[in-house]
């Protein structure tokens, strides 16, 4: 081969090279300009859309308290989304037809960061407003589900709730045992003894010790003024343990027991509104769809190890109660 046709070749080769990687960017660039797109028709047409009467708005706070686990317009919304219910409280609060909110809470808890800015959130909106929460516990109600309670003016429970369970718990895994069976070295350079905890010392555990007592002294103040109890009266319940409706009505962690409905009923005849309004939640036809498609591609290294992360605990600070398995 001559030096004529090694030259067509290499330009050959970097011509097919340009092409493919413009084609690519082409691709990738006109596919996020459609997904954007088509992610802000969605969120016009599944958003903030009231009554232009006197209502009721219903909060949901449903599953596990914390981080938004969606963003895009083909994943299916799962559980509590909380950046959305933020936004929501926001909508209700600069909305004068909204008369007060009916707090929903089927939760077990969740993560401390998220269980206190819902609660805070939920303050803020009765302080602007003046306008009253009322809150209805359904099968869970507990630990951070019963933090974000404290921000109603009226607690009622569903005659089979579980609530309670005032506490904080950090927890993880000491991995190194099953490191050494498996023949696995485990090294760590760190700039302080306290930076790697993977085996925790008696220093480091009682370091994190104090962090929970801080956020656990936090959780028993909120208590005492969403009550109206002392902390020495909420400190004796808030062993962390769980309460049924009528054990939560005599030591006085909520005011009534009752049905939905007849809740509902209360409120409506108390408030002199009887409508109520909760966002749209129902996936479309096409949303339904690429969320199946979704679901069947295959999840890379890096997904698999941050869901198995994810299970076996990290060591966050939670408001959360442990269920029996």
């Amino acid at each position: 081969m001559n030096k004529k046709q090694i030259g067509g070749l290499v330009i050959a080769v970097i011509l097919f090279i340009m092409v493919g990687v413009s084609s690519v960017l082409t691709n990738a660039f006109s596919n996020r300009i459609l997904m954007d797109s088509m992610e802000e028709l969605w969120r016009e047409g599944a958003g903030f859309n009231p009554p232009l009467n006197d209502y009721i708005a219903v909060v949901r706070v449903q599953g596990t308290i914390q981080e938004q686990t969606t963003t895009g317009m083909f994943e299916v919304p799962v559980g509590y989304q909380h950046i959305t219910t933020m936004e929501y409280i926001d909508d209700l609060m600069n909305d004068d037809n909204n008369q007060g909110i009916l707090l929903y809470v089927d939760s077990p808890g969740g993560t401390v960061y998220e269980s206190e800015e819902l609660y805070l959130k939920l303050k803020e909106y009765k302080e602007r407003t003046d306008r009253p929460v009322w809150d209805y516990m359904a099968h869970y109600a507990a630990s951070g589900g019963y933090m974000i309670s404290m921000a109603s003016d009226k607690i009622y429970a569903n005659p089979n709730t579980t609530t309670g369970s005032i506490g904080v718990i950090m927890s993880g895994y000491d991995m190194s045992g099953l490191y050494e069976k498996l023949g696995i070295r485990y090294i760590s350079i760190t700039s302080g003894e306290n930076k790697d905890s993977s085996k925790m010392t008696e220093e480091q555990i009682a370091i994190y010790q104090g962090q929970v007592d801080e956020y656990y002294n936090k959780f028993v103040s909120i208590v005492s003024e969403g009550r109206g109890m002392t902390e020495e009266e909420v400190k004796a319940l808030a062993d962390g343990r769980v309460y049924t409706a009528n054990q939560a009505l005599n030591n006085g962690l909520i005011d009534e027991i009752s049905l939905y409905e007849d809740m509902t009923m209360a409120m409506c005849s108390e408030l002199g509104v009887y409508e109520f309004y909760e966002p749209e939640t129902e996936l479309d036809f096409f949303t339904s769809l690429f969320a199946r498609i979704e679901s069947v591609i295959p999840k890379s290294e890096a997904q698999i190890l941050k869901e198995t992360a994810a299970d076996m605990e990290s060591g966050v600070p939670m408001y959360y109660a442990e269920q029996l398995r």
